[in-house]
């Protein structure tokens, strides 16, 4: 009999692309730690999670719905679903609640995204766009599911199936500007677990010196 397949909860996609070893440290080893900016983020996603489903102006509106991709291995829950009524044809729009703003790099994006390929399989639909809320500016931030961002979204699912088949916690690299945000940064101890790696990659040349 064969293995089942592991599931990758959707929100392992945006913790990979942030960092793969904060990846596996949650989902692998199952460490957590909270800090300001997840107790925010964890308070906007409740408050989402407790509208339920809606029906306004031609625009029906589901709350916390269960998403999966099988092909993919896929599954997660969206924050709000908006099934558009007002065309001829239904508009789906995935919705994802951020807390602080817009990011420089695209985790929050491959995550929507993700979300949207479940969508796709489950309704049997194309799905053009998503948004992204953030609470800090109180906007939605149009989210074009592109070619380019499509093709990412792939690669950061097959970059994070691997880790999970692995089942391997990659080193720690220190980034002052990423890992200082980091409510796991107690647990991964970046600056203590490079410099360890860095005293082996040393020992290993001096080693290497001895037997030329």
């Amino acid at each position: 009999m064969e293995d089942e397949v592991r599931l990758i909860p959707l929100s392992a996609l945006q913790h990979y692309l942030f960092c793969p070893r904060q990846c596996a440290l949650i989902h692998l080893e199952q460490q957590w730690a909270e800090n300001r900016y997840t107790a925010e983020g964890r308070i906007l996603h409740e408050r989402a999670d407790r509208l339920g489903h809606e029906r306004r102006r031609g625009v029906y509106t589901a709350m916390a719905l269960p998403l999966a991709n099988e092909r993919l291995g896929l599954t997660g829950v969206a924050d709000v679903v908006e099934f558009d009524e007002r065309e001829a044809q239904t508009i789906i729009r995935p919705i994802e609640y951020k807390r602080g703003r817009p990011k420089a790099h695209r985790a929050d994006e491959v995550q929507l995204c993700a979300q949207a390929l479940c969508l796709e399989e489950m309704l049997n639909v194309a799905i053009e766009h998503g948004a992204l809320f953030y609470g800090k500016t109180r906007r939605r931030k149009d989210v074009p599911f592109d070619k380019a961002l499509r093709a990412l979204t792939w690669d950061v699912i097959a970059g994070t199936r691997a880790l999970f088949d692995g089942n391997r916690t990659p080193s720690a690299v220190y980034e002052a500007k990423r890992c200082d945000r980091c409510s796991l940064i107690d647990a991964c101890q970046p600056q203590v677990m490079g410099k360890q790696r860095s005293a082996r990659r040393w020992l290993a040349r001096q080693l290497q010196s001895l037997d030329e």
